[in-house]
C-alpha cells in the first residue's frame, strides 16, 4: 500500500470511529468533531461531511439495493461503514470505485460481523453501479 493509501486508510477507520461515536451519542458529527481534544486529518473531515451532507440518499440507496433488510434492521457498523463510502463516492476529488468498496469491505471485516463484508460489498456495489450511471 502506497503512503497515500496508508494515510486514507487511516482516515476511513478514524472517521468511522467518529461517525460511530456520533450516532450512539445521537449527536451531530460536527459536534462530536468539534469536543476532539485533537483535529482529525483533512481527508477523515472531507468523508465525514460529505456522509452528513449525503445521509439522506445514502439512507435511501442502502434501502434500495439492500434487498430484504429494512434499514433500521442492518447493523449499525455496516450502515455506517456504507454511509461512509456513499460519501466518498459523491465526492468531488473521490478516489477510485474499487479503492472505496475495498476499503469499505476492508472496514466491515475488522469492526463488524463475519457476514458483513459480503453484505457490505453486495450492497455498495449495486450502489456504485448506480451512482455512475
Amino acid at each position: 500500500m502506497s503512503e497515500l493509501g496508508a494515510k486514507r486508510h487511516q482516515a476511513r477507520e478514524r472517521a468511522l470511529e467518529i461517525f460511530y461515536e456520533a450516532s450512539i451519542k445521537a449527536r451531530p458529527i460536527a459536534e462530536v468533531l468539534n469536543e476532539l481534544n485533537v483535529r482529525p486529518d483533512p481527508y477523515t473531515v472531507e468523508i465525514l461531511m460529505s456522509a452528513h451532507l449525503n445521509q439522506e440518499r445514502a439512507n435511501s440507496l442502502i434501502s434500495q439495493f439492500a434487498i430484504d433488510w429494512p434499514l433500521e434492521r442492518i447493523a449499525m457498523v455496516d450502515r455506517l461503514v456504507m454511509t461512509l463510502a456513499i460519501g466518498e463516492m459523491l465526492m468531488d476529488d473521490a478516489p477510485p470505485m474499487a479503492v472505496i468498496l475495498d476499503e469499505a469491505v476492508e472496514l466491515a471485516k475488522v469492526y463488524s460481523t463475519d457476514s458483513s463484508p459480503s453484505f457490505v460489498n453486495g450492497v455498495l456495489s449495486s450502489i456504485s453501479e448506480n451512482i455512475l450511471n
